[in-house]
This record gives structure tokens, C-alpha cells and sequence, in this order.
């Protein structure tokens, strides 16, 4: 009965277990939504391509947004850059941060590569509770990130000691971060709309985060265990 479901499900035709899983599959390998309505099908189960696509709209957000109180603290070297997504046709960017041991910080899409961009992302970093400010920034030649860094610390957002400095080398482990998340993307050739990017990056990136062990109490190759622990995230009974 759906007064039984977790709230998170109710209303929906198929069980909370079917659309877990095909979220999962989803955001943590390289398929299509046409590859898991085929998928489901060789289960014995007619789930069209769209209905998984609702899905992952409705609950990589989700997922996001309860596993950040679960997520280690970070360390204070940063580094950051930004990468190139395709939505309807043209090329926006995907703002990106890990620390020095390559756990994620933060990420923001953004329409445009500039000032203002830099500082939301900038802003959203900082805002976490589980990021320390940090001590040093390490960033590739954008001129907008040494702009924005001593603006942030003239608004004692950062601390006066922060430095911002400009190392490629320093950069790389990033640049190479990109990739996982790009893998994803690739595969499903683009985004249709902005909006759509926004609300499945985050599932991408979340289950990137996961992966690299950044939950406090889930070791990195514990795959059994990620699988329950998003289970249990999301709502799902277990026995």
C-alpha cells in the first residue's frame, strides 16, 4: 500500500527498490536511459526510458542533498579549475574542487566563465560545514580565480593568509578528477537543458564522492556497502 512507502516514493507505480536502482545504475556507470529500460526489460519489467529519466530528475538532487551530512571533513589545500559540459548544443562549465588528497569539495555549473561565476563557486565552497577555510588555492592561469580570491579575503570571507597561487603541476589531480565525472557525461551525449544538467550532476558527482571513500564511516572499496548505504539514504527498508 502506498501509505506504507517511504514519503520519498509514494505516488510512484514501481516499487522504491526498482527506482533506486535504476537511479544508481544510472548515475554510477556509463549507460543510457535507453540501456536501462533495456536492462529492465531482460528483468521482466516494461520501464520506459522516460519514466527513468523522471527518476533521476527527482532523486540525484535527493541523494546529493542527504549524503553531504555524511561526508568526511576536507583538507585546506584546494585545488581548483573548471571543466567544459555540452547542454542543447553549446559548451557551459562545470566549476570543480578537490583537496589535496583528491576528496571532492564542491562543484557549480555555471553558463559563463568569469568573475562572478568564480565567486559563486567560491561562496558555495565555503559555505559547507564540513570544508575548512583554507590556507592555500591552488588554481590553473584563469584570471578571474587571483581576483576573486583577494576580493574574498578583504571580505573576511577567507583568511588574510590564504594564498592563491598558480600551479598547472599542483593542478593536475583535478584535471584528472574531471574524468570520472566526464565519463558520465560523455556517454550520454550532452544535456538537453540546463536545468536537466543541473539536477543529474550532482547524482554524478555525489556517487563520485561515495566511490572515493568520502562518507565518514564507508571504507572506499566497500561496494556492498555503498550499495546499502544509498539504499538506506534514500529511504528503502532493509531486512
Amino acid at each position: 500500500m502506498q501509505s506504507h512507502r517511504p514519503a520519498l516514493f509514494r505516488g510512484r507505480h514501481f516499487a522504491e527498490e526498482i527506482i533506486v536502482l535504476c537511479v544508481r545504475w544510472y548515475l554510477r556507470f556509463s549507460l543510457s536511459y535507453r540501456d536501462l529500460e533495456e536492462l529492465m526489460a531482460e528483468r521482466g519489467l516494461s520501464v520506459d526510458h522516460t519514466t527513468v529519466w523522471r527518476w533521476v530528475q527527482r532523486y540525484a538532487p535527493e541523494l546529493n542533498r542527504r549524503v553531504r551530512r555524511e561526508l568526511k571533513r576536507t583538507g585546506t589545500s584546494w585545488r581548483v579549475d573548471e571543466t567544459y559540459v555540452r547542454v542543447a548544443g553549446r559548451w557551459v562549465y562545470l566549476y570543480r574542487a578537490v583537496d589535496s588528497g583528491g576528496a571532492t569539495l564542491d562543484f557549480y555549473l555555471s553558463e559563463n566563465r568569469n568573475a562572478a561565476a568564480a565567486k559563486q563557486f567560491f561562496c558555495k565552497v565555503l559555505a559547507a560545514a564540513n570544508h575548512p577555510r583554507p590556507r592555500v588555492i591552488n588554481v590553473d592561469g584563469n584570471p578571474s580565480y587571483p581576483k576573486v580570491v583577494k576580493g574574498l579575503r578583504q571580505e573576511r570571507r577567507l583568511g588574510r593568509r590564504c594564498r592563491c597561487r598558480t600551479s598547472p603541476y599542483l593542478n593536475n589531480i583535478v584535471e584528472q578528477d574531471h574524468r570520472a565525472i566526464q565519463r558520465r557525461i560523455n556517454a550520454k551525449q550532452g544535456f538537453r537543458s540546463f536545468e536537466g544538467a543541473q539536477r543529474t550532476i550532482p547524482g554524478y558527482e555525489v556517487m563520485h564522492m561515495i566511490r572515493k571513500g568520502q562518507v565518514r564511516w564507508l571504507l572506499k572499496g566497500d561496494v556492498s556497502g555503498q550499495v546499502l548505504f544509498i539504499n538506506v539514504t534514500l529511504g528503502l527498508k532493509t531486512v
